[in-house]
């Protein structure tokens, strides 16, 4: 098995070409975020997570986790990562210094994460989950919330956890039954809670529960739930830990993968009922929740692209080592490595390039993120929340999707020995498989992308993203032969990803359904497309690069080549996903329900 090797170079690549780190760290606050800082920051996060975290990743995966009589039992050494990954600050990284954070921007924190989930996915989620609950607390909760709590959660001794999922609501959560009665300046909670991810681990002093609940006099459906910070042990006013709140792990999941990582079921007032605090006001838990769900959802995009890295750097390495067959044009030669074989090269390069093409739309989104949050002008915060907001779900979606392919590829490179677990192949391909399910399902973000982010705003956004690409092919000059090819792939596509929005938009009123029965196709159809956008704007760049002295010319030769393939090989799948989109509907929804 190869060992894990930060890909630092495109990383930096695309911060500071396409995501524009120059521009983010000018924003109110960023200051710090120079050229210099960053390039310390990524060090030393390769190495940490390649020294510390990867090794680790195939130990925890054969482990897994232990539930012993209401405590769980993280693999060996994973208690020990885990405060070393305290200690280095990882846990803080941009969050707010007042918190204790380093108040680095997310453009910044991106490639940091996508490091450490690379290196091991399992660990990785302990981290994702408490960010998104310090997200709903730094904009939601109480100052004595946030002074009880956000200290502690931003260092990164204290976890935190999403509580949404019970056995009879999963994406409907309007059918959630956990309850919440008052008693004096708290609430007691019961119910149950399932797929709660590290909700019970044996890393951290304390795990803060964030729970959707119901008040004795609520509404029925999704406006009639709370939200409340539920703490595994109280806290006394010095900000002691105090005794053991009554919420137990009655159980952990037996999963597919991600199998270092603990997936609990809670039970909540199984004896006197759980302390909680309401966070925000009533009834509104369900949109404070996805506060958190939208930090998650951007993270576990970063998983598709980390999982689509990991997985080609071991099918790399495999096909470069393993020696079979003669080299088709040499015949009569020596026998060679697979990584010489035409099929085996085609393998490789699919999975290089949906690495390279989801990792720079991620750190796109990042830069907007930032931008969304601190720009100084009102205008153009709301431009970059509109490009955040319907790039989600597309982000969301087509990476992890796009990760279970490149994963899959892999295990086809190793041919065999991908079926067998000790090479590690199979691994990437169980892990990514949960990425397109946990924080809303493919189907969820595109429905998302397709009604809410499409349909019901007339297409504003999206004809916006459209003139943004088309700036792209505008500018990129065609003389050069690979650019040419890039171009005219790009231009084609989103003429193909425009016929789709202005179909929607138009259907939507009249035959809901049938936009519905394309919206995964759509989702998969601009996923592509932004991502050959952005390849596009990669060679461009490299090719302009190339003529500077100095330049690394592999790299920049590499970044073209890569984008060529996109463009022949992925864009190439656009026009059949438009057909599926605008003419699939019928034969979807012909079939009556009785003949499944």
């Amino acid at each position: 098995m190869s060992a894990y090797t930060a890909p630092l170079q495109d990383m930096h690549f695309v911060l500071n070409e396409l995501a524009g780190l120059e521009q983010i760290s000018a924003l109110p606050g960023c200051e710090e975020a120079t050229a210099e800082t960053v390039t310390a920051v990524l060090h030393e996060a390769g190495k940490f997570s390649s020294g510390v975290l990867a090794p680790l990743n195939r130990p925890g995966d054969v482990a897994g986790c232990r539930w012993e009589d209401g405590d769980v039992k993280t693999p060996a050494g994973f208690v020990e990562a885990y405060q070393q990954f305290v200690e280095g600050g990882w846990n803080g990284l941009n969050f707010p210094c007042e918190f204790g954070g380093q108040g680095l921007p997310k453009l910044v924190a991106s490639p940091v994460l996508e490091m450490v989930m690379s290196a091991n996915l399992g660990f990785s989620l302990c981290p994702l989950l408490t960010g998104g609950a310090i997200e709903a607390l730094l904009l939601r909760g109480t100052p004595e919330q946030k002074a009880t709590y956000l200290h502690r959660m931003v260092e990164g001794s204290w976890t935190g956890t999403m509580n949404l999922t019970e056995p009879q609501a999963g994406s409907d959560l309007g059918l959630i039954r956990s309850k919440a009665v008052p008693d004096g300046d708290h609430y007691r909670i019961y119910g149950q809670k399932i797929f709660i991810t590290h909700g019970e681990h044996d890393m951290a002093e304390n795990i803060i529960h964030l729970v959707l609940a119901r008040l004795p006099d609520a509404p029925e459906g999704v406006k009639g739930i709370s939200l409340f910070v539920v703490p595994k042990f109280l806290v006394n006013p010095d900000g002691s830990l105090g005794a053991r709140n009554d919420v137990r792990c009655v159980s952990i999941e037996h999963k597919l993968g991600i199998h270092a990582s603990p997936t609990a079921v809670l039970s909540y007032g199984d004896r006197e009922g759980a302390i909680g605090y309401l966070v925000g006001e009533e009834n509104r838990g369900v949109e404070y929740m996805f506060v958190m769900m939208n930090e998650a959802r951007y993270t576990v995009g970063l998983q598709g692209v980390a999982v689509s890295e990991r997985a080609y750097q071991l099918a790399r390495s495999y096909a470069a080592d393993r020696v079979q067959s003669k080299d088709l044009a040499d015949p009569r030669g020596p026998s060679v490595a697979i990584i010489h074989h035409p099929d085996v090269r085609r393998m490789l390069m699919t999975m290089r390039a949906l690495a390279e093409a989801t990792r720079a739309v991620a750190y796109v989104v990042g830069a907007a993120i930032d931008q969304a949050h601190l720009a100084p002008d009102e205008a153009a915060r709301q431009e970059a929340r509109a490009f955040v907001d319907y790039m989600i779900p597309i982000h969301k979606g087509w990476a992890t999707e796009a990760s279970i392919e490149v994963a899959n590829l892999g295990i086809q490179v190793h041919g065999g020995m991908g079926f067998i677990e000790e090479t590690g192949a199979a691994q990437y391909l169980r892990d990514a498989r949960i990425t397109t399910i946990y924080e809303g399902t493919t189907g969820i973000q595109a429905n998302d992308l397709v009604g809410r982010k499409t349909a019901r705003e007339g297409g504003i956004t999206a004809r916006s993203l459209i003139a943004r690409m088309q700036e792209t092919v505008d500018r990129i000059d065609p003389v050069d032969a690979d650019l040419a090819i890039i171009r005219d792939a790009l231009a084609r596509g989103i003429q193909d990803y425009t016929a789709c929005v202005e179909w929607i938009v138009a259907s939507y009123g009249s035959d809901i359904r049938a936009v519905h029965a394309g919206a995964v196709p759509f989702l998969k159809l601009a996923g592509i497309v932004c991502g050959g956008w952005q390849l596009a704007r990669a060679a461009d760049i490299a090719t302009r690069r190339l003529v500077e002295a100095g330049s690394d010319r592999d790299f920049l030769s590499a970044k073209v080549i890569t984008a060529r393939f996109y463009a022949e090989h992925l864009m190439s799948r656009v026009a059949g996903l438009r057909q599926t989109v605008i003419h699939g509907a019928g034969s979807t929804m012909a079939l009556p329900v009785e003949r499944f």
